[in-house]
């Protein structure tokens, strides 16, 4: 195993255990208000864990290529998922929003999967047009109706962290496969405008926005940005001790989910979350290397993908705590509690492990081989 994947991995595994042991602190209050049990979110994260690594391992070792092969019907299940959320009676209406499947004691968020399928179909796409991704339908109209497709239809849910963020590694995908950069800059800001215009017309997003350029004009609506604050400001350089937050007891909204970050900042401290910042990067590094020097170029475009999704959701999320973005409902890979967000996450890494399995040597009969400069670094 090359290094870049023992990094990949000591890295997952660390968040993993810090995303545990902040839990068990961050999320005991609810439960016990909740469920008169301070373990109720531990014992299921502990079970999604398990969960999520068996997984992981199984697909470290299912072969990448045949993701190529199943790409359509991979999409079509998908979309269908993000069809049946918004259909009353199936898809759960939480806080305004309807995200989830309920499957007896569990709830499925199919965006998540569907960020998942998003990249492999993409990848599949651009893999199979080759060279022809600079021409404008092979290259641009087709793969963005993709993107667009899963982005439409989990902005209706309505999801505007999931979209943006599904709508941005889409893109990039594709520039990395060869759609030319003036389409895509011409696209994006197309999209980025509709997006714009989306989040104008409603009502609690627009709030968000203003709140964040002006907190001291919305103090209401920027009351999670002003405790998360509060949170880092208390934690200081060392932190006040593991189980000794003052924000998890009400403070601070989704204290265990969206804005857990900030607990570790405030628990322990401004060092643990640059430490929690460069396992982000390893994950990134790590992530580009694998796919540049995977052995095609599929493997490149897909290990691509996945490495950006976690990696920008990480940023995104860390933006949104800190204070550096309007606020979003996108949890913080590998440390935020919910099963399906991390059960895609370690699906993203088991992929990225088994594009280095099979090496820039290939070592297979399926597998085209390519050459270039990245495999001379």
């Amino acid at each position: 195993m090359g290094k870049a994947a023992s990094a990949l991995i000591l890295a997952v595994v660390l968040l993993l255990a810090l995303g545990i042991v902040v839990l068990a602190s961050t999320s005991s209050v609810r439960g016990a208000a909740s469920f008169d049990d301070p373990g109720y979110f531990l014992k299921r994260q502990a079970g999604w864990v398990a969960i999520a690594l068996l997984a992981g391992v199984l697909l470290s070792r299912f072969d990448y290529h045949l993701w190529q092969r199943f790409a359509v019907p991979l999409t079509a299940v998908a979309l269908l998922f993000l069809v049946m959320v918004l259909i009353p009676g199936i898809g759960t209406r939480i806080g305004g929003a309807r995200r989830w499947i309920r499957m007896g004691p569990f709830s499925l968020q199919p965006s998540e999967f569907a960020k998942y399928a998003m990249i492999v179909a993409v990848a599949a796409w651009m893999t199979h047009v080759g060279r022809r991704a600079a021409l404008l339908r092979e290259g641009l109209l087709y793969p963005i109706g993709i993107v667009g497709a899963f982005a439409g239809l989990t902005i209706l849910e309505p999801d505007f962290g999931t979209t943006l963020l599904t709508g941005v590694v889409g893109m990039a995908i594709m520039f990395a496969g060869g759609t030319r950069l003036s389409h895509l800059v011409v696209t994006g800001a197309l999209g980025m405008s509709a997006f714009l215009v989306a989040i104008m017309q409603d009502d609690v997003r627009m709030g968000r926005v203003l709140a964040f350029l002006m907190p001291e004009k919305y103090p209401v609506t920027a009351y999670h940005l002003a405790q998360s604050k509060v949170a880092f400001i208390r934690g200081g350089l060392f932190g006040v001790g593991l189980g000794n937050s003052l924000q998890k007891q009400f403070y601070l909204p989704e204290a265990h989910t969206d804005f857990i970050f900030a607990i570790i900042g405030e628990e322990l401290g401004l060092i643990v979350t640059l430490l929690v910042v460069v396992l982000y990067g390893v994950i990134l590094y790590s992530g580009i290397w694998i796919s540049m020097h995977a052995a095609d170029a599929f493997g490149r475009l897909l290990g691509f993908g996945v490495t950006m999704m976690v990696s920008l959701q990480a940023a995104i999320n860390i933006g949104v705590v800190t204070g550096c973005l309007p606020t979003k409902g996108l949890p913080l890979p590998l440390i935020s509690y919910g099963g399906s967000s991390l059960l895609v996450s370690v699906a993203c890494v088991a992929t990225l492990l088994n594009i280095a399995h099979h090496g820039a040597a290939g070592g297979d009969t399926h597998t085209r081989i390519i050459r270039d400069h990245a495999h001379r670094f």
